[in-house]
C-alpha cells in the first residue's frame, strides 16, 4: 500500500497545550509535505467526493456554519475557513467535543505544506494511560491515505485499507507510529518510562482483535 518508513520518517509530530476559557487543553500536531499545489490539497480536504476517496464518506454541507458527519466516526460544524489556507472545526465524538485546525500553506522546497492541530480537554489520568498516540496513530493512518490519494489520484479502497491496518505490514507501521508520538510526547516534557508505558497500552489498543 504504502512505504512504511518513508511514511513514518516523513510526518512530523509534535505534543504540546493551549489555554482555551474552559481551560488547558492538549494539542497534537502532524504535519505532511506533499508534491502537489495547494488547490489540489485543499480540494482532497473539503471535497465531499475526494473525502470519501482517502479517508471516510462524509455528508452534510461543507462550509462556514454547515455540519457534517464522517461514516462511522465523527462529525461536528465548520466554524473557520479561508480557502485555500486553512479551516476549523469541532470533532464531535462518543460525547466528546474537541476541535481540529488544518492549514495549508507552500513549503520552501516545493510542494504543499498539510498541518493538522487536534485539540482538546484531557484529563490528566486519561492522557497518562494512553498519551498522544491514542488520536496520533489514527492521524497518522489517515494521512497514509491522503498521499496515498495525492501521489496516484485514486480512490483507496476500504476493504483493502482494513486488510492493510490488519496485517504485518500495518501492525509495524502502527507500532512505528506510536513509538514516534512517545518520542514527541518526551519532548513535551513527559517522563519517559511513562510516555513509553502509555504508547505500549495504545499500540495494544489498536492491535487488540475484537470481541465476537
Amino acid at each position: 500500500m504504502i512505504d512504511v518508513t518513508h511514511q513514518i520518517n516523513a510526518v512530523r509530530r509534535r505534543v504540546g497545550t493551549r489555554v482555551l476559557e474552559a481551560g488547558e487543553a492538549r494539542v497534537v500536531t502532524i504535519s505532511q509535505t506533499y508534491d502537489a499545489t495547494i488547490d489540489d490539497v485543499w480540494d482532497a480536504c473539503t471535497n465531499a467526493e475526494r473525502i470519501e476517496r482517502w479517508f471516510l464518506p462524509i455528508s452534510g454541507e461543507l462550509r462556514l456554519h454547515g455540519h457534517y458527519q464522517l461514516e462511522g466516526n465523527a462529525g461536528g460544524t465548520i466554524q473557520q475557513c479561508d480557502p485555500p489556507k486553512s479551516f476549523t472545526a469541532t470533532w464531535e465524538y462518543g460525547g466528546d467535543v474537541s476541535w481540529i485546525e488544518v492549514r495549508l500553506s507552500a513549503d520552501p522546497e516545493g510542494g504543499t505544506r498539510f498541518e493538522l492541530e487536534h485539540i482538546s480537554h484531557v484529563d490528566d489520568e486519561r492522557w497518562a494511560e494512553f498519551g498522544p498516540g491514542a488520536v496520533g496513530i489514527g492521524w497518522d493512518m489517515g494521512l497514509v491515505g491522503l498521499a496515498t490519494h495525492l501521489s496516484s489520484g485514486a480512490a483507496v479502497d476500504p476493504q483493502e485499507g482494513a486488510a492493510w491496518a490488519a496485517s504485518e505490514e500495518g501492525k509495524r507501521f502502527m507500532s512505528l507510529s506510536s513509538q514516534r508520538w512517545s518520542e514527541a510526547s518526551i519532548a513535551a516534557g513527559t517522563d519517559p518510562e511513562q510516555a513509553r508505558a502509555a504508547a505500549q497500552r495504545t499500540m495494544a489498543a489498536y492491535t487488540a482483535e475484537p470481541s465476537e
